[in-house]
């Protein structure tokens, strides 16, 4: 089965100030995993970046990526405006184009943008699931509901998928 992990938002702008409030820490620690998994057996790895009202004056260092999170010169990246990383991008495109038939979403803040990009991949006909302790949110109680309300995964069942 081809799998696709879509990191959304792990960006400075949002999460720079509350890393240890938000438990990003731990999230980084899951994502990274996975993303190492998925890198090592050659399924993609999409860090999705929100440009939603950043302006001029915003420094390119805040609409990075933290360093928390590891890159590869061979993932991909999507920008975004909206809170669905499918809106208006090019995200369903890169996902048929690496014919990934799972979906895994992690990132930044569970109650928005991780929770509509989910709802986005389904709606496109995505199988979707939410990495289990690989989201954050400056809400607790968000985290929660993510994972009572969508369908999860643990890195554990992913180390035995791939």
């Amino acid at each position: 089965m081809k799998l696709a992990l879509v990191i959304v938002d792990m960006q400075n702008l949002f999460l720079q100030d509350h890393k240890d409030s938000w438990k990003v820490g731990e999230a980084c620690e899951y994502i990274n995993h996975v993303a190492g998994l998925f890198r090592s057996k050659g399924h993609p790895v999409i860090h999705v970046q929100d440009m939603e009202g950043a302006s001029e004056d915003l420094s390119p260092e805040a609409r990075e990526i933290i360093p928390e999170i590891n890159t590869d010169p061979g993932d991909l990246r999507v920008t975004k405006e909206f809170t669905n990383a499918f809106w208006k991008t090019d995200l369903e495109q890169l996902l048929h184009e690496h014919q990934a038939e799972l979906v895994i979403v992690a990132g930044f803040a569970a109650e928005h943008c991780v929770t509509f990009t989910w709802n986005g991949a389904v709606e496109r006909g995505f199988n979707a699931v939410i990495l289990q302790k690989g989201i954050c949110s400056s809400q607790p109680e968000a985290v929660s509901a993510a994972y009572r309300d969508r369908q999860i995964v643990s890195y554990n069942v992913i180390e035995c998928m791939i």
